[in-house]
């Protein structure tokens, strides 16, 4: 292995978050440029149909990546400790496990999202205008399913073993793959949705074959190789412990954003555009933050498992105070530009009109993004299992559903908006009173 968590221990705090963080932070603001970039190029079409189609598909193909989080998370939070306790022929049968599960799991939804596209369409709302638009996209990306996995999977586990940087790259070379064919397929040979699938498809790929290529030729002191895939020593249930909270919370938003968009279709589709690209706004602050929260995580782990306590409370307060700074500032030039950004997407008055609108809403608390995203990965990497899965299911799911509901009955396509905002504060309340209790308590037991 080029480098290791062991370096970071000997760094002073502030370099050690940022050098680990960065790299993440840029992985995931490629995320954001690639959920932009389908959307910005559909765009081009001045079709709105089209990109009311994308927003009602975007959620359900993010169903990949969150399954993927099961073992990316997971994965990266049992590596990481295993690598503080010297356990290393335990973190290489991890890894392999990771691997083939990604590829059995990323085939088989494949052909149930091929079988059951039907009800899929009517379930997410797709209206008459974007019925076809909405299937010829998923029918396309379905078939990127073990990729996409594979990607969401090894671009958090090559962060457990100090790989951040290429951990990025995986991201980097998919999502510009993905980028490079938007512009080509739709712009030069005006393929249109056809062509915005297609780059996904490909980007997906390309993504996938460069973590594969870089644990095949034996660069890594992990393994995917199938001889080191096992179900015992409780592998699959350390993986699972922490994975399932966090995959809960994506497929938990893939559902709210799904549901939401069933809602939001009963405005129009114009409505759905504007809370497409309201949503893609908000992600700005978002990935940012959660960036910050993924490249602590396996520091954290680190000192969990190397019980080094104090170097634990100091990524904390640096990742709070990194992660506010960013999120404030990334929050007010969002609001201060929102017009402008929204315009480059929408040309259709009335749905620029609820993009403003509903991004506006949304940005609200985008200032106090980074906070919850670091807390939720301390608990993921203390191990502690509950606490990480309520924190997640109540901010996408528990809490959130209910008062999407509520407030759509109370104050209509507004109300369906500030749900958001309303879960954020409750939760990010319920998260900082989780992290006290469970920190404070592992930090006497393992003194």
């Amino acid at each position: 292995m080029e480098q290791s968590l062991d370096k970071y221990s000997k760094m002073p705090v502030s370099k050690a978050v940022i050098q680990n963080a960065l790299p993440a932070v840029a992985a995931m603001l490629m995320v954001l440029i690639y959920n932009l970039a389908d959307t910005f190029f559909i765009g081009q079409t001045h079709d709105a149909y089209q990109v009311a189609a994308v927003s009602l598909a975007t959620p359900v193909f993010l169903v990949f990546m969150s399954i993927g989080t099961i073992f990316g998370v997971g994965g990266t939070s049992v590596i990481s400790r295993a690598f503080g306790e010297g356990k290393k022929e335990y973190a290489k049968k991890v890894c392999s496990f990771c691997m083939w599960s990604c590829i059995a799991i990323g085939v088989v939804l494949t052909v149930c999202f091929l079988l059951f596209m039907e009800p899929l369409l009517r379930l997410i709302g797709a209206s008459a205008d974007t019925w076809e638009y909405t299937k010829i996209y998923l029918t396309i990306v379905s078939f990127s399913g073990t990729f996409a996995l594979i990607s969401s999977c090894f671009s958090n586990i090559l962060r457990a073993e100090g790989q951040a940087t290429k951990a990025m790259n995986g991201q980097l070379i998919g999502n510009l793959l993905n980028m490079l064919l938007d512009a080509v397929l739709i712009m030069v040979f005006h393929w249109d949705i056809v062509g915005c699938a297609l780059a996904t498809l490909f980007g997906e790929i390309a993504g996938a074959a460069y973590y594969l290529y870089y644990y095949l030729t034996g660069k890594s002191s992990l393994s995917v190789n199938i001889k080191d895939f096992t179900l015992k020593d409780r592998v699959a249930g350390s993986v699972f412990a922490i994975g399932i909270p966090a995959a809960l919370g994506s497929l938990l938003m893939s559902a709210s954003q799904i549901i939401m968009n069933s809602q939001m279709s009963s405005y129009g589709d114009m409505a759905v555009a504007g809370i497409g690209v309201a949503m893609k706004i908000v992600m700005i602050t978002g990935m940012v933050s959660m960036g910050i929260g993924q490249g602590v995580q396996p520091l954290l782990g680190y000192c969990v498992g190397a019980k080094t306590w104090d170097r634990f409370k100091k990524y904390m307060k640096f990742a709070f105070c990194f992660a506010t700074l960013l999120g404030v500032s990334l929050t007010i030039l969002c609001y201060l530009f929102t017009n402008q950004i929204v315009g480059v997407f929408l040309t259709d008055a009335n749905a620029f009109d609820y993009a403003v609108k509903f991004a506006r809403i949304l940005l609200s608390t985008g200032p106090v993004f980074g906070i919850f995203y670091v807390i939720t990965n301390a608990l993921q990497a203390m191990g502690a299992a509950m606490p990480s899965l309520i924190i997640n299911i109540s901010r996408q799911g528990l809490i959130y559903i209910p008062v999407l509901f509520l407030l759509n009955a109370m104050l209509g396509v507004t109300g369906l908006v500030w749900a958001q905002p309303v879960v954020d504060v409750i939760s990010l309340v319920v998260g900082i009173g989780m992290y006290l209790n469970v920190s404070g308590k592992m930090m006497k037991q393992m003194a």
